[in-house]
Formats: structure tokens, C-alpha cells, sequence
């Protein structure tokens, strides 16, 4: 391949591979947005005075993103019989539960509200103390939260458990319910005896994203690097090779021309010749040279 084609190749190299670093760069860049939005969310929201429920949420509409969070104030009472666990929920390294109660609110709208978590049995995987919830007229404050998507591999729970939060899948077994949002419990009055573990708080941890996208970029500028790496040094190692083959060409030995007279060749003197290869001239000599003349 000419040098000149393999260079072009190697620069469409690093402009594809470019491409896709940007790519890869501007799909963490959104995904850092988007987890900023939701920590500026909990920050906003988390902590915000206690509303009714309907100031927030219409019977059967569903929860407005900008809401979720939003402490909300109910009272009536729980419908302890229809209770259910949600299970392999992540709490404290262990695959937990989570007690999920239908409330009937005094204008009869019945809200789920999810009352905590509770750790694994000492010999099965079930709890061993489901506490039970206040009796009577209860004034509840808790976070809304959208539900839960179905699981997509299809998997169904034991009767008095449901897989996921999914709204629909509880109402299958309690009964009809707010469609929008569930509640995550905050306080309950009067408060009960015993209760499940609170969940924890969201995490605040902004994640990965915008390291891993400054990394995408840093990968495209390295790309052009190492092309322009392998330019340069296939050129100076050409241009050593071409310095090489000069200083070969110099050191070579020159063959004498070959002459291509046209003159016949003359004819050798046997007495021309001796004379030119005689010693030094002497007397003997001269006599010798006297004596060949002759003849």
C-alpha cells in the first residue's frame, strides 16, 4: 500500500475512533445531568413542609416528577388484613422485605403506604416479627414516590408477596388503590410499639458519569496522538533508510572504464620492451643494447 493511502487510513482510523469516544462522551455527559437533576430534586423536595395528599396528587392521576419526594400528610386507617412484603429488597447487605400496608384516607381514597423494611429470619428467609400497623384513626406523613416497574423476566412472589412495587401487582392482591404513587412512611400518630426500620435516605452520591466523560475525551485526543506517533516515526525511519543506501552508494567501488578504441592494436617490440624493463644504465649494458642493434 502507498505510504501516502496507509497514512489516510490510519487518520480515518483515529476520526472514527474520535467519533465514537464523543459519543461515548456525550452519553455520560447526559447521564451526569440527569442524576444532577435528581439530587437537586431530593435536595428540594426531601425535606419540604408536610401537604395533603390531594394538593399534590388527584384521585387516579399519576405523581408528578417534579413531586416525587414531597412529604404529604393522610388520615384514616390501615387496612392491616391486606398487608403484603416486597421482597429481595437491598438493606444493610442482606435481600430484605419491605411491609407495604393499603391506607384508607378518610374520603375514601385507599393510598399504599410502604412502612419500612425488615431484615431476613434467623432460620428462613422470611421475618421472624412483622409488626403490625396502629389501629384506629392514624395521622400519616410520608414521601411520595412513583411505582415500580413489572419485572421483565416475568417472576411472580408467594401469595402476601409481591416482586417489585408495582402498583398494579398489589392491587391485584388488596384491592383497588391509587394508581399514581405510593407513599414511603415518615412518622406515624399515635406512633406504634414496634415498627419496621426506616428506609434510608437516596443517596447523594453524583456517580461516575462526568469522570467517565472527561475519560472519553481524553481517549479521542490519545488516539490522534498515538496516529501522529506512528506518522512521524515511519518517516524518520524512512528517511534513515534512504540516508543508509547514500552511504552505501558512496563506498562502492568505481569499475575503470573500458575504452572502446578503434585503433588496431600495435604490434609488440621484443627489443622496445627489454629496453624498458633494463636495469639502470651501465657500460655492460650499453655494449648488450650495441649488439642487438647490429642484428
Amino acid at each position: 500500500m502507498p505510504t501516502g493511502a496507509r497514512w489516510a487510513m490510519y487518520v480515518g482510523i483515529a476520526v472514527l475512533f474520535a467519533i465514537a469516544c464523543a459519543y461515548l462522551s456525550n452519553w455520560q455527559f447526559s447521564r451526569n445531568a440527569e442524576r444532577s437533576e435528581q439530587l437537586q430534586l431530593v435536595t428540594d423536595n426531601y425535606d419540604a413542609t408536610p401537604v395533603a395528599l390531594g394538593d399534590l396528587l388527584a384521585p387516579g392521576a399519576d405523581l408528578t416528577p417534579s413531586d416525587e419526594w414531597r412529604p404529604v400528610r393522610l388520615e384514616g386507617q390501615y387496612l392491616a388484613d391486606e398487608q403484603l412484603l416486597v421482597r429481595n429488597r437491598a438493606h444493610n447487605g442482606s435481600a430484605a422485605y419491605e411491609q407495604l400496608v393499603p391506607f384508607r384516607l378518610t374520603d375514601g381514597r385507599v393510598f399504599l403506604i410502604d412502612r419500612g423494611w425488615l431484615p431476613p429470619g434467623n432460620s428462613q428467609s422470611l421475618p421472624d416479627d412483622i409488626p403490625a400497623p396502629p389501629s384506629g384513626t392514624v395521622t400519616v406523613e410520608a414521601r411520595l414516590r412513583p411505582g415500580e416497574a413489572a419485572p421483565t423476566s416475568g417472576r411472580t412472589a408467594e401469595a402476601g408477596q409481591v416482586p417489585t412495587i408495582n402498583l398494579g401487582l398489589v392491587a391485584e392482591q388488596t384491592g383497588p388503590i391509587e394508581p399514581g404513587a405510593y407513599g414511603l412512611l415518615m412518622s406515624e400518630d399515635p406512633a406504634p410499639a414496634d415498627a419496621p426500620l426506616p428506609v434510608d435516605p437516596p443517596s447523594d452520591d453524583p456517580g461516575p458519569y462526568l469522570s467517565y466523560a472527561i475519560q472519553w475525551i481524553l481517549f479521542a485526543l490519545m488516539g490522534f496522538g498515538f496516529i501522529t506517533y506512528v506518522i512521524v516515526s515511519e518517516r524518520k525511519l524512512r528517511r534513515e533508510e534512504a540516508d543508509a543506501a547514500d552511504d552505501d552508494d558512496e563506498l562502492a567501488p568505481v569499475a575503470p572504464p573500458v575504452s572502446e578504441s578503434t585503433e588496431p592494436r600495435r604490434r609488440v617490440d621484443p627489443v622496445a620492451l627489454h629496453r624498458a624493463r633494463k636495469r639502470p644504465k651501465d657500460r655492460d649494458a650499453d655494449d648488450e643494447d650495441a649488439l642487438l642493434d647490429a642484428r
